[in-house]
């Protein structure tokens, strides 16, 4: 057997390993908040693109973790696709949990909400090293106060 004949094999295991490694940052970090799956699964070079106001590295994520989960209870995340290209994993994912404390500014509602986000993920050597994340922040803020929208 050639290199080239197992290069695919090895690249789809690589590939496969890296949504494994997006599907436990979603469980552990983002669902259960484990403090101990921050210093597995995250570098210590990491980048948050589009988490606010939160500096690199792992306790940038810790200390934005602590600040959502002060925010949120009972949250769920749904899975839709995982798609991995190259060190990158895409989830496309409904989440969505209950605001029982000041969350984004806004005092808690009480509101359970939910609503799509997609992520991307650029995994190295089984951790996490970049993340970027996309959502309809004015529908959440909505959903957070109360107020109807025009989509659920």
């Amino acid at each position: 057997m050639t290199t080239l004949q197992r290069a695919p094999i090895e690249r789809e295991s690589t590939l496969e390993a890296n949504k494994e490694i997006a599907r436990q940052l979603i469980e552990r970090i983002f669902v259960r908040q484990e403090d101990s799956a921050i210093d597995e699964l995250v570098a210590e070079d990491f980048t948050p693109h589009t988490f606010g106001r939160m500096p690199k590295g792992r306790e940038g994520l810790r200390e934005g973790m602590k600040r959502a989960g002060a925010g949120v209870s009972d949250p769920t995340f749904e899975i839709h696709d995982l798609i991995a290209e190259g060190d990158r994993v895409a989830a496309r994912m409904t989440t969505s949990a209950r605001h029982t404390g000041t969350f984004m500014g806004i005092e808690p509602s009480g509101n359970r909400y939910t609503i799509d986000e997609i992520h991307i993920f650029r995994i190295r050597d089984g951790q996490l090293v970049e993340h970027w994340h996309a959502f309809d922040t004015m529908t959440l803020m909505r959903r957070l106060k109360g107020e109807p929208t025009n989509h659920g």
